[in-house]
C-alpha cells in the first residue's frame, strides 16, 4: 500500500487517471481539476510548472523555467483540453488551439537518427535540446499528436462525474468515471436523491 504523506495538501493525494502513466499530455491537462473547496492547480506558478516537468523527466532541474515559457505551457494545456474536448464531441478544434499545438511542435523539432542496440538498428528520434524548455513543450505536443491519431484516441473521454474536469482513457466502454472516488461519488449522490424521492 502507498505511503500518504498527511502533511502534504489533499490534492497531491488525487488518484492518477487511466491513461496518464502512457501520455504525459494528458497528465498536462489534468494538472487543473475541481475539488470540494475549488479548482486547485499544480501549475499555479513558474516554479510549480518547473517542478512538474521535472518531475515528468521533461526538463532537466538546473535548467529555470522563465514567464515566457511558462505562458506558453499554460497556452499549450489549454490548447490540449480544448482539442481533446473537441474529439470528444466529434467537432472540430478551434484554428487557435491547433496553431498552439503545431507552433510547440515547431519550436524544437526531432531528428531522425538510426540507432543501433542489442535488438538490432532502429530508427530513434532525437529532440533539439538547444532550448530545453522549447523541448519540453515539443515533446508535450509530440505526445498529444501521438494520443489523438493513434489507436487509443477512442478511449479517450472526459470524466462524467458532475464538477470533475479530469480526462483519462477508458479501459472497457461501461467506464465513465476517472477515478473509484469519482464513481463513489455519483453513486452516493444517486443513493441520496433516491432516498430523498421517498
Amino acid at each position: 500500500m502507498r505511503d500518504v504523506d498527511h502533511e502534504a495538501p489533499v490534492y497531491l493525494h488525487q488518484l492518477p487517471v487511466p491513461g496518464e502513466e502512457r501520455y504525459l499530455s494528458l497528465a498536462l491537462v489534468n494538472t487543473r481539476f475541481a475539488l470540494s473547496h475549488g479548482t486547485v492547480d499544480l501549475l499555479d506558478d513558474t516554479e510549480a510548472a518547473h517542478l512538474w516537468l521535472v518531475r515528468h523527466e521533461l526538463l532537466p532541474d538546473r535548467v529555470a523555467l522563465n514567464g515566457r515559457q511558462y505562458g506558453r505551457l499554460l497556452g499549450l494545456r489549454e490548447a490540449l483540453r480544448a482539442l481533446f474536448e473537441a474529439y470528444g464531441a466529434q467537432g472540430r478544434p478551434a484554428a487557435d488551439d491547433l496553431a498552439t499545438l503545431n507552433a510547440a511542435l515547431a519550436a524544437a523539432p526531432s531528428t531522425p537518427r538510426l540507432a543501433w542496440t542489442a535488438d538490432g538498428p532502429h530508427r530513434a528520434d532525437v529532440p533539439d535540446t538547444a532550448n530545453p524548455a522549447a523541448a519540453a513543450l515539443s515533446l508535450l505536443a509530440e505526445d498529444a499528436t501521438d494520443l489523438l491519431t493513434g489507436g487509443e484516441a477512442d478511449q479517450l473521454t472526459a470524466c462524467a462525474a458532475r464538477g470533475c474536469t479530469r480526462w483519462f482513457l477508458r479501459s472497457h466502454a461501461a467506464r465513465r468515471w476517472c477515478t473509484t472516488k469519482c464513481g463513489n461519488r455519483v453513486r452516493a449522490a444517486r443513493a441520496y436523491e433516491a432516498r430523498k424521492a421517498r
